[in-house]
């Protein structure tokens, strides 16, 4: 695969990853009222874009091609949101796809940084399952 397709990969779901968990960082913010768990997103995007500089963030700027994107149009399901908890869930889900195809495609780069973008997946479930889980 050239390079610049690893990179437009990547670029488009660390952009992805970070959005999502900036969605869940203000509804835990501002909506759950829960300090603790928006800190945790908080770190956890932060440390995101810290990995992601192992490989080089203007190397992923460089590759992005917006206007060629063939998968910019919305779909259906984006739009079904009935309450807040939708909205987090969404997100949440979108964030651990993200980093996962991140943790993919950066064994063709660095495996070190394939490792943090794997430790960083693990650190939003256990997030996630405290912010979802009943009581």
């Amino acid at each position: 695969m050239k390079d610049e397709k690893l990179y437009r990969v990547m670029d488009a779901n660390l952009n992805r990853a970070k959005e999502g968990l900036r969605v869940c960082e203000d509804i835990c913010r501002f909506v759950y009222d829960q300090r603790q768990w928006t800190s945790g997103l908080k770190t956890i995007r932060h440390q995101l874009t810290e990995s992601a500089a192992g490989i080089g963030i203007p190397n992923l700027v460089a590759a992005r091609h917006v206007e060629g994107d063939v998968g910019r149009k919305t779909v259906n399901s984006e739009l079904a949101r009935w309450k807040v908890d939708d909205i987090f869930y969404a997100n949440a889900q979108r964030v651990k796809e993200s980093i996962r195809v991140l943790e993919e495609f950066a064994k063709l780069k660095d495996r070190h940084t394939a490792e943090d973008f794997k430790k960083l997946r693990y650190r939003m479930y256990a997030l996630e399952k405290k912010i979802i889980a009943p009581g």
